[in-house]
């Protein structure tokens, strides 16, 4: 059937010429409105007797974006408009045949202008006294299609519609310069693809999976005419809106097939049988958006990619353009077996009804690909729209430029910046000094542009009120999350090269905003959203090796071009200062503040618990997979810190990053590296890092061990009291039993009296001591007080944290 169109409008027109009067008195009567109205000629005539100039095959339509995870699978898509482009081999025959069959039987028989049809629309519009028909072609059908779907504006919009004939003028101009550059076949397949058919339906595969639940290839004869019925009014046969809409479309179906039987293209057999079939809708549900998506924190994070990142367009206009006409294949980075380790591991400890939140961000060492990005509540609006809820519109892993909200003050994991500043200008593991119960940042603070940052009125302490004071080196102060140890090392490395270790890891902002560069730095003062911390962890993993966050691997066009995105990665850190920090973070896990808390292959990382336990978190990597978890109150960290909180069914006397943070870390780690051979890190540069002094530190961990043992052989002793306690209490029993002791008896206790309450609190639970001091540590659960040098108020003068608005106090 492929034929090249004819050469224009002369011939179409020549044959109309030869026509009778009474033809030529039809044409007239088609055209007069036009001729005779001067008006009409002088507003529209310019305009629609202008060369149609462009071509319309190089305008797009509007077709889907898919992502795909990194197996190929899909888990979103986005569409402007639900269509699918297919060629024309793959829709099935008997669908193009019912197609033309009721817009244009005479399609591959004229150029363009169908003058049979020109005359049916005459005839028309001549008893009428009015336009009721345009005698419009197949061609000319594509033509307003096209120039509907590229308009950008409303006025442009109505023009593409307006009841005019200066618009079918322009019609037939370009569908008679369409039939010169393009096949008959080009055409009838452009058709198909661009037709809206109800439904939200756009082109021929899209309505076959929408109503019928399988691929235009796979279309049969009644299921075909019922599309094609579809396509005249798609509103009123559309069969998602009702009884009556789906009796019409049966009725356009019917009207289909005796089309074809009368044009002899099928048989009547065949139409009585299709005539007798039901319709055998199957309503499928094309859900588009990331509120729909199996992994909706992920998409949103490629959506926004998509539309900020200048890679994908120079200007934010281009971006969102491109992002309308879609088309695209977005290939991405996302584990799936990543992702959903990190999803359980969060859904077993946190719910999504709770106000506290946890999200969890896992990245690929040495690649920057981001493997998962979770949350504990599900994305997309809570009912009647409310603050609280089961739902989040804020992507909470991410920062504000992919959808999430502030961030959490990172607490202590930041410590892990000054411990490699100070490896790198070459102290050494066992290096340290002798530390007070207090510090005071009142001199020796200057940030990256030369200004002195003091706070003199600010005492900082460590998690434990007056405890942990001594000697520390560099790994012991490490283990423990000493506060004071940490001021005081950061004050002698510099503030300045602090900073600058953390913004050559990728440290910025969540919001956008400057690092805040003062002296509680090192204690976590600044926000943060937990890719940002992932993806500096993860270069320590990589041996120094910095990569920015990365979720989109390939993007595929609709002609077929695949466009790489590789990884955007440098070489921030000496290697061997990188091993080094792996080494002192391995201890976190067996000497440290996640003692007892095993991943069961080499692991390294860091607590961090805020100050006032706002938010706690914890960061980590093996050479494999690096993760972060943060946890906080999606109304505002500050007005709601996590204290005597119940959290996944949990009460909480207070969360730090090793009990709750921590143990997702672990769960989600654990299950995403299964089956995966471990790897172990680099050892360090014994010559270079190793070794080192510090006064009085062997001493006092001498006094420790002995300490400890005199605890071990008191808990003995205890343990012999007790059973000893107990055989008493079996022979009190056994007497009174055998009425040796009626009655409460001699040593006996009085009837059904309890035995003393034990004290409310326990060991992690230490007083409360006076004065203002920053506890941003996190030792074991004790209080913490204060807040950080910088931190004016806790309501007043910060920004705000996720989820937290500036009035109100509520979430999204």
């Amino acid at each position: 059937m492929e034929r090249r169109g004819s050469r224009g409008f002369p011939g179409g027109l020549g044959r109309l010429v030869l026509l009778s009067g009474g033809t030529g008195l039809l044409l007239a009567a088609l055209v007069a409105p036009w001729l005779v109205t001067g008006g009409v000629v002088a507003r529209d005539g310019a305009r629609a007797m202008i060369d149609p100039g462009v071509s319309l095959s190089a305008r797009r339509v509007s077709e889907r974006i898919r992502l795909l995870d990194a197996h190929g699978r899909q888990f979103a898509q986005f569409y402007h408009q639900n269509r699918q482009s297919v060629p024309l081999r793959l829709v099935a025959p008997v669908m193009r045949r019912a197609m033309l069959a009721i817009e244009d039987a005479r399609f591959y028989e004229h150029g363009g202008l169908d003058h049979r049809g020109l005359l049916r629309a005459g005839i028309s519009n001549l008893t009428s006294g009015g336009i009721r028909q345009g005698g419009s072609t197949l061609t000319q059908q594509y033509v307003k299609n096209v120039l509907l779907e590229s308009a950008r504006t409303d006025e442009e919009r109505a023009q593409a519609t307006a009841p005019r004939l200066s618009r079918k003028v322009v019609e037939l101009r370009y569908a008679l310069a369409t039939e010169r550059e393009l096949t008959k076949d080009q055409i009838l397949e452009r058709y198909l693809n661009i037709a809206y058919f109800g439904g939200g339906a756009f082109g021929v595969q899209a309505a076959a999976q929408r109503f019928f639940g399988r691929d235009a290839s796979e279309l049969d004869l009644p299921q075909a005419a019922a599309i094609a019925g579809a396509v005249r009014q798609p509103f009123l046969t559309d069969p998602t809106l009702g009884d009556r809409q789906r009796t019409r479309l049966r009725e356009r179906r019917d009207l289909v097939l005796g089309r074809m039987a009368e044009l002899g293209w099928i048989s009547r057999a065949e139409e009585d049988r299709a005539r007798r079939a039901p319709l055998g809708l199957r309503i499928t549900r094309q859900p588009g958006g990331c509120a729909r998506s199996e992994f909706p924190y992920f998409c949103l994070y490629v959506q926004r990619e998509l539309l900020t990142n200048p890679a994908f367009g120079r200007t934010p206009e281009d971006r969102r353009q491109r992002f309308r006409q879609g088309g695209l294949v977005v290939r991405t980075s996302l584990d799936r077996r990543t992702q959903k380790a990190a999803e359980r591991a969060i859904r077993e400890r946190v719910h999504a009804s709770d106000t506290v939140v946890a999200a969890e961000a896992m990245v690929k060492p040495g690649t920057g690909r981001v493997l998962a990005l979770a949350g504990s509540k599900r994305y997309g609006l809570n009912s009647q729209n409310r603050n609280d809820g089961p739902y989040t519109t804020y992507n909470l892993p991410a920062d504000a430029a992919h959808g999430g909200g502030q961030g959490f003050q990172a607490g202590s994991t930041f410590k892990v910046f000054t411990l490699a500043t100070a490896l790198a200008e070459g102290w050494r593991f066992n290096q340290g000094f002798t530390t007070s119960a207090g510090f005071v940042p009142s001199h020796g603070f200057t940030n990256c542009r030369g200004r002195k940052v003091n706070a003199p009125g600010v005492v900082i302490k460590n998690a434990g009120g007056e405890g942990d004071a001594g000697p520390h080196s560099l790994s012991t102060g490490t283990w423990k999350s000493v506060n004071v140890f940490f001021m005081e090392l950061e004050r002698r490395v510099g503030l300045c090269d602090t900073v600058r270790t953390a913004r050559s890891l990728g440290i910025r902002r969540p919001d956008g905003a400057p690092l805040s560069e003062v002296p509680t730095f090192t204690l976590g003062s600044n926000e943060m959203d937990p890719l940002t911390v992932a993806s500096a962890f993860a270069a320590l993993g990589a041996r120094g090796r910095y990569c920015a966050p990365s979720a989109i691997t390939e993007i595929v066009e609709r002609d077929g071009r695949r466009t790489r995105v590789p990884p955007y990665c440098r070489q921030t850190m000496d290697p061997e200062v990188a091993d080094a920090v792996s080494h002192v973070l391995r201890g976190v896990f067996d000497k440290g503040t996640m003692k007892g808390q095993d991943l069961g292959r080499d692991a390294a990382g860091k607590t961090g618990t805020n100050n006032g336990y706002t938010s706690a978190w914890f960061a980590g990597y093996t050479p494999d997979l690096a993760a972060a978890v943060a946890v906080g109150d999606i109304r505002g960290a500050y007005r709601h810190p996590l204290v005597d909180v119940t959290i996944g069914g949990r009460h909480y006397g207070n969360v730090q990053g090793s009990s709750l943070p921590g143990p997702i870390w672990l769960d989600s780690m654990r299950e995403a590296l299964a089956g995966t051979p471990a790897t172990g890190f680099h050892p360090p540069n014994q010559s270079r890092f190793g070794g080192g002094h510090t006064p009085g530190l062997k001493e006092e961990e001498a006094d420790g061990d002995e300490r400890r043992d005199e605890d071990e052989r008191s808990d003995a002793a205890g343990d012999d009291d007790r059973d000893d306690d107990r055989d008493d209490d079996r022979d009190d029993r056994d007497r009174t039993e055998t009425g040796d002791d009626p009655g409460t008896g001699q040593d006996g206790a009085d009837p059904g009296q309890d035995t003393p309450a034990q004290a409310p609190g326990g060991e992690d639970e230490a007083p409360t001591a006076p004065g203002p001091a920053n506890r941003t540590g996190d030792r074991h659960g004790r209080a913490r007080h204060g807040r950080p040098a910088g931190v004016k108020s806790r309501e007043r003068n910060r920004p705000a944290r996720i989820g937290e608005k500036r009035r109100g106090d509520g979430a999204r």
